[in-house]
């Protein structure tokens, strides 16, 4: 008789190599796990640290003599602009009335609102305020910051305007001046007058940016 340890048990093999094939796939997932850990831990530092340019980014005016003034869209209502677009709106009337620029580019489509568009509502707005309507060039189609941005640069483009102020909220500023200078443009940030917010909101916006940027970068446009 063979001695134990050379004798073939009937289901051993099978037991030993499916303990074989459960010892690999816990490897798998265990690097799987720590390599999905790393992902994140990356993408978390980057976003926190473009987080941190953006934020002080936010708070310089570096308003120059340029081509045009860029106005971001916001929310209107029933033809009426947002608080956060009137003080953007104004914003860029004091820039007009310093003679930085001789044209106000207003931005922003319908926004759910089939019967306005923000750079239209943007437009009356101005010529209210005794800005020439020959002055005011008007980009109404755009849903998003990218597609607003888009559209921008080619009026700009077709003008032969290659330099501009960009106007929106300081948070704003950092990832709309990236896009216009990817675009070809000389880009300029002059933040609209700042209301009420607090810290956290104010950080929570900037990250938000960040990862509109970090998209961006990749081609998603948002």
């Amino acid at each position: 008789m063979l001695p134990r340890s050379n004798r073939e048990i009937p289901g051993e093999k099978r037991d030993v190599d499916g303990y074989n094939v459960e010892i690999g796939l816990n490897r798998l997932i265990r690097a799987a796990n720590l390599t999905a850990l790393a992902i994140i831990a990356f993408l978390l530092t980057y976003l926190t640290s473009l987080s941190i340019r953006i934020d002080r980014e936010s708070h310089q005016d570096d308003a120059r003599p340029s081509d045009v003034i860029l106005v971001m869209g916001a929310a209107q209502y029933r033809g009426q602009p947002s608080p956060v677009l009137k003080l953007r709106l104004d914003h860029a009337v004091q820039l007009y009335r310093k003679r930085l620029a001789p044209y106000i580019l207003t931005t922003g489509g319908p926004g759910g609102d089939p019967s306005f568009t923000e750079a239209g509502v943007g437009r009356s707005y101005l010529i209210d305020r005794g800005i020439p309507a020959e002055s005011i060039i008007v980009e109404d189609q755009g849903d998003s910051t990218g597609m607003s941005l888009s559209a921008a640069a080619e009026i700009l483009r077709r003008m032969g305007l290659r330099s501009c102020i960009v106007v929106s909220d300081g948070y704003h500023i950092f990832r709309v001046r990236r896009v216009l200078q990817q675009e070809g443009f000389t880009a300029y940030g002059s933040p609209r007058q700042s209301g009420e917010i607090g810290p956290l909101k104010l950080w929570w916006q900037c990250f938000k940016q960040a990862i509109g940027y970090g998209l961006g970068r990749i081609g998603v446009r948002v």
